[in-house]
C-alpha cells in the first residue's frame, strides 16, 4: 500500500523544466540574429567563429545548434519570416489606423535587413523546403490583409499590390555598389517614409506597368 502511495504522489508532481532550457534558447536566437547581422556585412561566407563572437557564446554551443553553414542560414531565413510575420500580426492593434499600420510594418521588417539578406538565402535556401513554404504562405496572407484594410479604409491607393512594398523595402536595404551597410543605415527610414508617403491615397499619379505580386518573388515564376 504504501508502495502505491508513493508512486501515486511521484506522478502527481508537476514536470519542471530544466533553466538551460530557457538559456539555450535564448542562445539560439542570439547566435541567429548574430548571423544575421554577420551574412549581411561579409556575404555568405561570413566566419563562423565570427559569428559565435557576436552572440557572446562559444564555438562548441554554435556548432551544437547548427552543425553546418547551410542549416545555420536555413534557420536564419526562418527566423526572419518569423520576425516579419510577428510584425505584420501586431501591426494592427497597435496602430491608430489602417496606413499607420502599414506604415509601421514596413519601418520594423526594413529593420530585418531583407534586402542585403536576399541574394544570399535566395542562393543557399531550398525556395520548396516546406517550413519556408509555410512561412510564406502565413506572411503573403498577413501582409495581403494590411494592404486590403488600408485600401477599404481609402488611405492606399489601389493600384499598388504588396509586391510594390516588397521591392520596394528590398532595394532600401540592400548596400549599393561602392557603399557600405552602415553608410546606408541613416538614410533607410526617411527614404522608405517618402515612398510611403507615394503609397497614401488619393494618388497623384499614373503608376506605368503593372503592380508587383507575391506571385512574382515564387521560386517558379
Amino acid at each position: 500500500m504504501s508502495s502505491t502511495v508513493t508512486t501515486a504522489t511521484r506522478t502527481a508532481e508537476p514536470v519542471r523544466t530544466p533553466k538551460l532550457r530557457a538559456d539555450a534558447t535564448r542562445n539560439r536566437e542570439r547566435i541567429l540574429l548574430a548571423a544575421r547581422d554577420a551574412l549581411v556585412e561579409h556575404g555568405a561566407d561570413a566566419p563562423l567563429d565570427e559569428i559565435a563572437k557576436r552572440a557572446g557564446v562559444g564555438n562548441a554551443t554554435l556548432y551544437r545548434n547548427f552543425p553546418d553553414r547551410s542549416a545555420l542560414i536555413r534557420e536564419v531565413a526562418l527566423l526572419i519570416k518569423g520576425r516579419i510575420l510577428a510584425i505584420a500580426e501586431s501591426a494592427t492593434a497597435e496602430a491608430s489606423g489602417p496606413f499607420d499600420a502599414l506604415q509601421r510594418f514596413a519601418h520594423a521588417t526594413v529593420e530585418e535587413k531583407m534586402g542585403a539578406l536576399c541574394p544570399i538565402l535566395t542562393n543557399r535556401v531550398d525556395p520548396f523546403d516546406p517550413d519556408l513554404t509555410d512561412a510564406r504562405e502565413r506572411l503573403v496572407t498577413a501582409v495581403d490583409d494590411l494592404m486590403a484594410r488600408a485600401k477599404e479604409a481609402g488611405e492606399l491607393r489601389p493600384d499598388v499590390d504588396p509586391g510594390d512594398l516588397f521591392i520596394a523595402m528590398s532595394q532600401l536595404t540592400r548596400p549599393l555598389p561602392g557603399t557600405s551597410c552602415q553608410f546606408l543605415d541613416g538614410f533607410v527610414h526617411r527614404h522608405l517614409q517618402l515612398f510611403l508617403d507615394g503609397l497614401r491615397a488619393p494618388a497623384r499619379s499614373t503608376l506605368p506597368g503593372r503592380a508587383a505580386t507575391f506571385e512574382d518573388f515564387h521560386p517558379e515564376h
